[in-house]
């Protein structure tokens, strides 16, 4: 039974097909990504905090400050928002990523926002230390290709419904342009369960990071959209070997124009983040 289980597993395997750029070479380790001086892909657990997107110059500063003081080493906050209905709160654009810009300046936390768009690299790089590709543009490839030489480490998405090699290949679009700063970011998948948002696939983490060389991140918010499940999974993302998480945070999660019921409240975060460096340390990892 051993035999035919380790068999079918490795048939499994042998069917994806590894692009050669993010393939994992024997022997080699996972790939240090650096954003200003927080390094992805080493023994630290990176903690990514913030608002989902950028609302006001209040709602932003308080939260950062909160955040990094709490333990955060980048602080997240969409300008530019890739929303299901065309009337719903799409940021603030230009303004949301000056007051990043801003509020990174005080507090030293570098930023990374997302780009929707080749036409908004440009602006979004100007201002951003990473520039994140959202699971609605993962096979973008126009964009995929800019954002390979812009210069700027990038935060990949995996898209809704993307299989790990389909994920896999995105990547290889990002570095064959020549730019290898590129985490991975598993934030759920679309299945026929419906009490969740999302089904958080945690299984992503160790397949990823056993096939490919690049640091994986998980985002549990959206991957499930409930505030009372992202701090649980949260802690088995930590325990399966992850290498960060990014992780939605408002200062007043009931007034939020973006995803207030699967963003932790300011001390829901900090209470997170004990829990979660006791883990980190069971697994020989660290939250600093």
């Amino acid at each position: 039974m051993d035999m035919e289980a380790k068999s079918c597993n490795n048939l499994t395997i042998s069917k994806i097909i590894i692009p050669t750029l993010v393939s994992l070479k024997k022997e080699q380790k996972t790939s240090l990504v650096k954003v200003g001086n927080v390094v992805f892909g080493g023994s630290e657990v990176i903690v990514i905090g913030g608002p989902c997107a950028v609302e006001s110059e209040e709602q932003l500063f308080e939260t950062a400050r909160s955040v990094k003081k709490s333990g955060a080493k980048i602080l997240r906050g969409g300008a530019f928002k890739p929303r299901s209905s065309p009337y719903s709160f799409q940021g603030m654009g230009e303004d949301g990523l000056k007051l990043l810009s801003q509020i990174s300046k005080e507090t030293g936390l570098p930023i990374v926002t997302e780009v929707m768009d080749t036409r908004q690299l440009e602006l979004v790089a100007s201002y951003a230390d990473m520039i994140q590709i959202g699971s609605r543009n993962m096979q973008n490839f126009p964009l995929l290709k800019e954002a390979g030489k812009c210069g700027k480490p990038v935060l990949l998405k995996r898209g809704l419904m993307a299989t790990i090699e389909e994920f896999l290949n995105a990547a290889e679009y990002i570095l064959y342009q020549g730019n290898n700063q590129v985490v991975l970011c598993e934030r759920g998948i679309r299945t026929f369960e419906t009490t969740t948002r999302n089904t958080l696939d945690l299984s992503a983490v160790p397949m990823l990071k056993h096939l490919s060389h690049l640091p994986v991140i998980v985002d549990p918010s959206h991957g499930t959209g409930l505030r009372w499940m992202v701090p649980d999974l949260s802690k088995a993302a930590v325990a399966v070997g992850t290498d960060g998480l990014i992780l939605e945070v408002h200062f007043k999660p009931e007034i939020a124009l973006c995803d207030g019921s699967q963003s932790l409240d300011l001390e829901e975060f900090t209470n997170l983040m004990s829990d979660m460096r006791k883990i980190a340390s069971a697994v020989g990892r660290e939250i600093l």
